[in-house]
């Protein structure tokens, strides 16, 4: 039985990353070609990092993503603490409204965001959808998520030391910065890395509230695949995948060295 699931395991991360291999593979390819690989070359990348309009995308994907995930990740830290410290039906409330953005589809939420946005440049007249309209919805979606990895880790903690902190004669402000957001850092990590994905990611918010002035990665692709085949799009999602990769293999180590040298700790003590 124990073969088995490991052979199903092994079926599922195959069916799950051999596109992702096969798209790394044909990045290095030295001809414009999806099924022969004729030898490794780096035109690709080259090619890539002279095209003006990818490169500007990407800024501007890279920045909002960052913008946002610092935001998103402020504002749901702080969200995250009030909602535990509700009680009853507010609790409740508030865990059904921030679970709402997560699921509901998409294409919903670009769409209602989008014409919220026209109704209020309509009626005041001082701004066009634009990079600021694209960075609102960005953290306006990614808030929720942050909240949820957030909350876990709250929730966790052992309430006891904040108050003695506060016995100690430490400030509320103080004692949540020294005591609360060190115990709750792996919980604020993950949140922003989930953010800056999900930002860096997203296609259908972005397509509605960018407007014709700013463009991100996403829709710049979008636009590529329109036209004939350029294998640029390989070279650009690999350093994408890349990009995600080993930050979270980093952290991930951190992460495990915590925790054993936790153990250690305790064995000892």
């Amino acid at each position: 039985m124990k073969t088995l699931s490991k052979v199903y395991n092994f079926l599922v991360f195959v069916f799950l990353y051999a596109p992702i291999v096969v798209m790394i593979v044909y990045s290095f390819n030295g001809i414009k070609s999806r099924s022969v690989f004729s030898g490794f070359s780096l035109q690709w990348y080259q090619e890539l990092f002279r095209d003006s309009v990818i490169m500007k995308s990407l800024y501007t994907s890279l920045l909002i993503a960052i913008i946002a995930a610092v935001v998103s990740t402020v504002i749901g830290t702080l969200a995250a603490v009030g909602i535990n410290a509700s009680k009853g039906l507010a609790k409740k409330a508030y865990l059904a409204v921030n679970s709402i953005p997560m699921v509901n589809p998409e294409i919903v939420t670009a769409v209602s965001m989008m014409i919220l946005f026209v109704f209020i440049i309509t009626r005041i007249n001082m701004f066009e959808m634009g990079f600021g309209t694209l960075l609102a919805a960005h953290i306006t979606f990614c808030i929720p998520y942050v909240v949820l990895e957030v909350l876990p880790k709250i929730r966790g903690m052992d309430s006891n030391i904040y108050n003695a902190a506060l016995d100690l004669g430490c400030p509320p402000a103080k004692a949540f910065l020294k005591v609360v957001v060190p115990e709750i850092k792996p919980g604020i990590v993950t949140g922003f890395i989930m953010a800056f994905t999900l930002s860096l990611d997203d296609f259908i918010i972005s397509y509605f509230n960018s407007g014709s002035s700013v463009q991100t990665l996403s829709v710049t692709i979008f636009s590529m695949t329109k036209k004939p085949y350029s294998p640029k799009i390989n070279a650009l999602s690999t350093l994408l995948f890349a990009a995600v990769l080993i930050p979270l293999i980093i952290i991930n180590l951190k992460q495990d060295k915590g925790m054993q040298k936790k153990k250690k700790e305790r064995k000892q003590g």
